[in-house]
């Protein structure tokens, strides 16, 4: 590595939330929560990452209060007073090493498989019933179970802050709940929830307004999206900048403080003619701070790993230069920091050659 570390690791104060640098935890699902509730090993595994010099940690995605939020019964929840609990563990763990944490809330709408999951006999949400496009295989939520999901991010936001968490992330990318209805394809509805890109994005918009009203002004609050669906890698919200601004300022004015910007590659540019990435074009639109992130530090994008394929290392001197051009504010590091609990210490001494090459075997434990 041939550039400097000073942007890397600078602080970064905003809305009540000061780093130590511009490194952070990307959320990862791990399914290592029995019953939806974190034991003291998910407590000592974010532990682990903070003392490694991780200067923010976003947990795994961890579920709302609903019964079809969950795609499984080892993903933690975010409900319930022994997972609260358990979360309180986590939060004293990192606190106690210096470290910040949010968790991610989430809700993976018809990503949820029923026959897999907590509560079989009921059937999946979303915006329209649409595993996929022109895949339907349940009815379209009714107003009133949207208004009890939205209800249940509030709920969430609150216990987070009870909880003392620094902040909190709304799951609002990959095809899951918040995404199925800012994408057309899996949001046909024709009521006030659908149609336009306006009308799509009032889930989340009401989701927005709704925890900023309850956490008050003074508690970040940020939103992680991503133009790609798991359901299709090459689906996009936007085709233009300005479709780009148009999607993104109702979030923003609805309170967002960060915008969590997910690429499989954060070296690809967003649009023609600009070498500007998703974090630097959402940045440039909103004013907002930014994160990005996609295969940080690694050759190989994440969808290899969950087949258990390795990644040989990346050098991050062009993720370095562009934090220095002040192009995105913070960056998130998936499986390298699941690979290697002290990959930011390591970076920040300079100690490349005892990186840690991701395998596909870290995803099978809680090291």
């Amino acid at each position: 590595m041939s550039k400097s570390l000073d942007a890397l690791f600078s602080t970064f104060n905003m809305n009540g939330l000061s780093l130590e640098n511009r490194i952070a935890m990307a959320p990862m699902t791990r399914s290592f929560s029995p019953d939806g509730i974190p034991t003291k090993e998910v407590a000592n595994y974010y532990r682990r990452r903070a003392e490694g010099g991780t200067g923010l940690l976003i947990t795994e995605g961890t579920t709302i209060n609903d019964p079809v939020a969950t795609m499984d019964g080892n993903v933690p929840k975010f409900h319930g007073a022994e997972s609260l609990a358990g979360w309180k563990h986590v939060v004293n763990e990192v606190h106690a090493v210096g470290g910040k944490i949010m968790p991610q809330l989430w809700h993976v709408g018809m990503a949820r498989n029923p026959e897999k999951a907590p509560f079989p006999e009921l059937p999946s949400a979303g915006p329209s019933g649409l595993l996929s496009p022109d895949k339907k295989v349940a009815e379209p939520m009714t107003v009133e179970h949207i208004e009890s999901v939205i209800a249940g991010f509030v709920q969430a936001a609150l216990d987070a802050k009870a909880l003392g968490f620094d902040g909190i992330e709304i799951h609002g990318a990959h095809g899951y709940l918040i995404d199925q209805f800012f994408w057309e394809g899996t949001n046909q509805r024709t009521d006030e929830w659908g149609g336009s890109m306006q009308n799509r994005s009032r889930f989340a918009v009401e989701i927005i307004k709704a925890i900023r009203t309850a956490v008050g002004e003074d508690y970040p609050i940020m939103l992680r999206y991503s133009q790609w669906k798991q359901q299709d890698y090459t689906a996009r919200l936007a085709e233009t900048p300005e479709q780009l601004k148009e999607f993104l300022m109702p979030l923003s004015d609805a309170g967002v403080d960060i915008f969590h910007c997910s690429t499989r590659r954060y070296w690809e540019p967003e649009f023609e003619g600009s070498d500007l990435n998703l974090a630097g074009w959402t940045k440039k639109i909103t004013g907002k701070p930014t994160m990005t992130v996609g295969s940080v530090g690694l050759n190989d994008d994440f969808f290899g790993a969950f087949a258990g394929q390795g990644s040989s290392t990346r050098s991050i001197d062009d993720l370095i230069e562009r934090l220095n051009k002040g192009e995105f504010d913070l960056v998130a590091v998936g499986r390298a920091l699941l690979q290697d609990p002290d990959w930011s210490n390591k970076i920040r001494k300079g100690e490349m050659d005892k990186l840690e090459q991701y395998s596909g075997e870290a995803l099978k434990t809680l090291s």
